[in-house]
């Protein structure tokens, strides 16, 4: 008798980090069958998530085009993720997050009469606007989920809030910890070093002796979101060069994402600075080791306010809200937004209170323990075996 099959979607370089786990637990099962789709909505960043983790996606969809808009891409993904729910015929369909990949899986899966798994359900900011499309994706994805992933009891608890019922919900933790781990344990085990990792980012050679391997103190930067182009974006570089003004030995390293509203604005504005080095965007690998030898992190990522507290990395937050409360009310993290004396005033903090600094590093990840993709499928085996 065959088992019954879990399709599990990604298609973006966050859902490929967090699905992975997911992935590799149902693989474990003597009682579930996971089937991996990728949607390629970003087809590059895709591939080479998939490359670390050693997943080959047994269906791809492909999606992703120049120019692509939101709405043809969301019918593309529609259509697509609909086409391989006919061919697999699984018993649930799992997607993770709030991207376009999610919203348009989870509505063809309700059309096909498919179950939906939401792998990190529950974030809420409560503003349309930001993030913006990705607060309405999930919001809408949740309620016709027959299961609700919470990573912690604050996002199970906007579940029950908006009336989704408790027997559909189950707080996990958030499996980035699963993957974040699992890459740490791959690190240490080959030896990464800063040679490797800088030849892959595009690292300058004087920024990697002087940084990734001197003593110098040094902050990992990234940002991507639309919110921030245009004004946003010129504030942000505006505070990096400030920072890196008023602290002469700090090292700034910018991998620099490929959004052209991105690329402008930081490549005109930092690009000549001796100390602030313009990387290119880095794979998820390289990223978690640049992550880990940082004095802390200057991001709008959702993933990074995850991460960088299991590393023991202070993250200042470059958004005026997060889905994500729980690392800010831990003290993880802190909401600086895009303004250039709130980012001073913060980073001065860490770059010179050591105190402050040591207190921020040691606080508790809230975000789990490396065991959410386990409870994942416990939870799957027991409702579809």
């Amino acid at each position: 008798m065959s088992k019954p099959k879990v399709l599990v979607v990604a298609g973006t370089r966050p859902e490929a980090v967090k699905m992975a786990p997911v992935q590799f637990a149902l693989s474990r099962s003597s009682i579930l069958e996971p089937v991996f789709c990728s949607t390629a909505q970003h087809r590059q960043m895709m591939d080479q998530t998939l490359g670390v983790f050693g997943i080959t996606p047994d269906l791809d969809l492909d999606l992703m085009r120049p120019g692509q808009t939101l709405p043809s891409l969301t019918a593309a993904v529609v259509e697509g993720a609909t086409r391989a729910l006919q061919e697999v015929k699984p018993a649930a369909v799992l997607v993770q997050g709030d991207t376009t990949t999610v919203l348009g899986t989870a509505l063809a899966a309700f059309y096909e009469r498919v179950p939906i798994g939401h792998v990190e359900a529950g974030l809420r900011t409560y503003d349309f606007d930001a993030p913006w499309p990705e607060e309405m994706n999930r919001r809408l994805v949740d309620p016709i989920s027959q299961w609700c992933f919470a990573p912690t009891e604050f996002s199970q608890a906007n579940l029950l809030k908006e009336s989704i019922d408790a027997s559909r919900c189950a707080v996990t933790g958030n499996t980035v910890i699963d993957a974040l781990l699992w890459i740490r344990t791959v690190q240490e085990g080959q030896g990464t070093n800063a040679d490797e990792i800088a030849q892959k980012c595009g690292i300058s050679e004087s920024f990697k002796k002087s940084y990734l391997e001197g003593d110098k103190p040094w902050i990992l930067v990234t940002g991507h979101r639309r919110e921030s182009f245009g004004g946003g974006f010129e504030k942000i570089c505006e505070a990096i060069l400030a920072l890196a003004e008023q602290w002469p030995d700090l090292g700034i390293l910018y991998p620099v994402h490929l959004n052209p509203s991105v690329q402008e604005p930081v490549n005109r504005l930092l690009g000549k600075h001796p100390r602030i080095c313009l990387a290119k965007p880095c794979g998820y690998y390289d990223f978690i080791w640049l992550m880990s030898q940082c004095h802390f992190l200057l991001s709008d990522s959702g993933g990074v306010q995850e991460e960088a507290p299991s590393l023991g990395k202070p993250v200042l937050v470059m958004r005026e809200t997060t889905e994500r409360p729980e690392g800010v009310d831990a003290g993880t993290c802190r909401l600086v937004g895009t303004d250039p004396d709130r980012i001073l005033t913060e980073a001065g903090l860490l770059l010179g209170d050591s105190d402050e600094y040591t207190r921020r590093s040691g606080l508790q990840n809230p975000y789990g323990d490396g065991q959410a993709a386990e409870r994942i499928r416990e939870r799957l085996e027991a409702d579809l075996g």
